[in-house]
């Protein structure tokens, strides 16, 4: 009997152990990264995709169909505002200009004369003969009157004193008529030669300045300052309205066109920070919001934004496209986790956290998600300031999940990055 009490405890031993190794096996403990949620300012990032398009462009296009003289400028060149860049054919567009100059002058010199001469001639004639029937009245009336007084002494006989009452009558009409030609040429006749000498000038000026703006017209300058991208013509070609001839680029500034949803839009305010990160560029490029379309495109119903985007350098080329990154609302003193301890619950809609209860294990809480970053999240309502989060290895962990707080796992070395250093 003594002898088959050892093989028993033995046995005992071992059935023992292999139920204690069956308990550790099925409540492991997983290793996992935790903190606290901190307090701090978070500034929501907005992003988009955008193109960059000039701050202003000129299509230059000829107002007159002419064959082209000369070009100065080649694509690539940097011109000025009111810089000549081509010349038309204008041979017959400058004779007709001097031949309406000839015509211009002609009027001016006939305004001149009617101005000078012919109205205040007539005037002046006009003004003596009613002088001269003034005095004849005057003399005729007073003759009138001192033979009205003979008669009536009868120094003088009836038909002496008829005779003067006649002639100072003729002499009223000479005046009435004298008077009624003066106020006319005054009223009527001096307006009407002024008119029409005036009107003949200003006809041949109209003229005039056509044909100066028709020959203007051959010699083209480029209305704004910027760099030649496009000359589609040689000399020699002819240029047509409608067909442009160059075409200018304003790019010392270029903006970034994006289209964002209302809600976005409305947390943005001109003057507002922006980055962008540009297809061969290694460093984002800083950028500022220069305008928030006042109205919704009908279309997407979303709202253009402009972004203004310095570009002195001219490293930068219009119609690259881009990702754009805005910033808009800003929380001071919120209460922030990082972004990789949020997860997507699959069973019930929201998000979750994983947080260590006090027995060691981890415990799913919902949460609500302000403003999220790549980096940073804002929680607004499930945790508390002493909640301990987990931040790390907490991915597919079932809830109540024995848990303990460690270091990360350290990644493996590529083997083709150890290869790449030993070189």
């Amino acid at each position: 009997m003594k002898n088959l009490s050892l093989p028993l405890l033995s046995i005992g031993l071992l059935l023992t152990g292999c139920k204690q190794a069956a308990d550790d096996t099925a409540k492991p403990e997983a290793i996992v990264q935790a903190e606290h949620p901190t307090s701090g300012t978070i500034t929501e990032e907005i992003t988009g995709d955008a193109t960059l398009a000039p701050v202003a462009q000129a299509a230059i296009v000829p107002k007159i169909t002419a064959p082209i003289k000369k070009l100065y400028v080649q694509r690539g060149a940097h011109v000025s505002a009111g810089q000549l860049v081509a010349v038309l054919e204008n041979s017959d567009l400058a004779a007709a200009a001097i031949d309406n100059g000839g015509a211009y002058d002609a009027a001016k010199a006939t305004y001149n004369a009617a101005t000078l001469s012919t109205v205040p001639e007539d005037q002046t004639r006009a003004r003596l003969d009613l002088s001269q029937a003034k005095a004849t009245l005057d003399l005729q009336n007073s003759i009138l009157a001192s033979r009205q007084q003979l008669f009536s002494q009868g120094a003088i006989p009836g038909r002496d004193l008829d005779t003067a009452r006649t002639t100072a009558v003729q002499a009223q009409a000479a005046y009435d008529i004298a008077k009624q030609r003066f106020d006319a040429l005054a009223k009527v006749g001096t307006t009407s030669s002024l008119e029409t000498a005036k009107g003949q000038l200003a006809s041949a000026k109209g003229k005039y300045l056509g044909a100066e703006a028709q020959l203007s017209y051959t010699n083209i300058r480029t209305p704004i300052s910027g760099v030649v991208t496009d000359r589609p013509l040689f000399a020699g070609e002819t240029a047509a309205p409608g067909a442009p001839i160059l075409t200018i680029m304003d790019t010392s500034t270029l903006l970034a066109k994006l289209h964002l949803s209302q809600a976005q839009a409305q947390r943005l305010e001109v003057g507002s920070p922006a980055t962008l990160t540009v297809p061969g560029l290694d460093k984002p490029v800083e950028a500022k919001v220069s305008l928030i379309s006042p109205a919704l495109d009908p279309g997407s119903t979303t709202v253009e934004v402009w972004l203004s985007v310095p570009n002195k350098d001219g490293r930068l080329k219009a119609g690259t496209p881009l990702h754009a990154t805005l910033e808009g609302l800003t929380i001071p003193k919120a209460m922030l986790i990082p972004t990789d301890a949020v997860q997507r619950s699959t069973e019930a809609p929201g998000k979750f956290v994983l947080v260590i209860a006090s027995d060691g294990t981890a415990k799913k809480r919902p949460v609500t998600v302000g403003i999220q970053t790549e980096e940073t999240t804002q929680i607004v309502d499930g945790l508390k300031p002493d909640d301990n989060v987990i931040i790390g290895g907490g991915y597919g962990l079932d809830d109540g999940t024995k848990v303990k707080i460690g270091p990360a796992e350290a990644k493996e070395d590529d083997p083709a990055d150890k290869k790449e250093g030993g070189k």
